[in-house]
């Protein structure tokens, strides 16, 4: 069953080009509700320990280099089939794949400098919204 929460995270390039505003404006009329949301700047080690997935792959140093650069805000949302709607939603990684009038279309400027970060799957969600909620901060 698909839950109906998702985190995403907009990256430190979008937040310096003061796209912040007009992402969120996007998901909210695309339906979802921010259930918790926080301006933060990731420190090296803690964005290495989120990517920690990807460790050891070709990208991983440059990815940790670039989320720890600048702020970032973090944000969980809600709306009925969250990662699904949001994954698609917000186009594809690539910026240059991605669909007219998404997130990553109209704010992504490369592969990794992509604008948001969006869940890929419910597990991933809810470890996700961990990594910078406390229970008590997910409303």
């Amino acid at each position: 069953m698909a839950s109906n929460r998702t985190f995403t995270m907009i990256k430190p390039t979008a937040f310096k080009k003061n796209y912040t505003g007009a992402i969120l404006k996007m998901i909210i009329e695309e339906g979802f509700q921010i259930r918790a949301m926080k301006l933060t700047r990731l420190t090296n080690e803690q964005a290495g320990a989120f990517y920690a997935v990807h460790k050891g792959k070709p990208f991983y140093e440059s990815l940790v280099e670039f989320m720890s650069s600048g702020p970032i805000v973090a944000i969980i949302l809600e709306k009925e089939n969250a990662v699904e709607a949001f994954r698609n939603f917000i186009g594809a990684t690539n910026p240059e794949q991605a669909a007219d009038g998404t997130i990553r279309k109209l704010y992504g400027t490369s592969l990794q400098q992509n604008a948001v970060h969006g869940s890929d799957s419910d597990e991933n969600a809810e470890i996700e919204s961990g990594f910078f909620f406390s229970k008590m901060e997910r409303y």
